[in-house]
């Protein structure tokens, strides 16, 4: 059996409630780009792009789903923590502007876990999007294109 050949990521989807609000926190926070979207007629998607190529899928959630509404919310005990999400599921991207990225978060009232990893170089902050989606922000330099 062969593995895989030419493996790129191509998107990530994320299932919500109101794609609308999601759309707008990812435009605002992190500066996605809104592309053309299909019609499926009975549910609303809405694409996002991030520049160059990363492209997130905003999918409206089926209201007769057995999945989980959020990554937090099937466990009865669970909360919302961001000091959580370095060992929890999360996207991650990287920003050439940390620290001012930092304050734009702070400024927005966004809820935050800042650390620095052991090399003492790689500062990250973590923090969820409006449905509770681990996001994880760091000062790695972009590789290259």
């Amino acid at each position: 059996m062969a593995t895989a050949q030419g493996v790129s990521l191509d998107h990530i989807a994320r299932e919500s409630a109101d794609v609308k609000r999601l759309a707008q926190f990812y435009k605002e926070i992190l500066g996605f780009e809104e592309i053309e979207s299909p019609e499926f007629g009975d549910f609303e998607v809405i694409w996002l792009r991030l520049p160059p190529s990363f492209s997130l899928h905003l999918i409206e959630r089926n209201p007769n789903t057995k999945l989980p509404e959020g990554p937090y919310c099937s466990a009865a005990s669970a909360v919302a923590d961001p000091r959580n999400l370095p060992r929890g599921h999360h996207v991650s991207f990287s920003v050439s502007n940390f620290d001012g990225f930092v304050r734009f978060l702070k400024e927005k009232g966004i809820e935050t876990f800042e650390k620095t990893q052991p090399d003492g170089k790689t500062k990250q902050i973590f923090f969820f999007d409006p449905d509770g989606n681990g996001l994880e922000v760091g000062s790695w330099e972009a590789p290259a294109q």
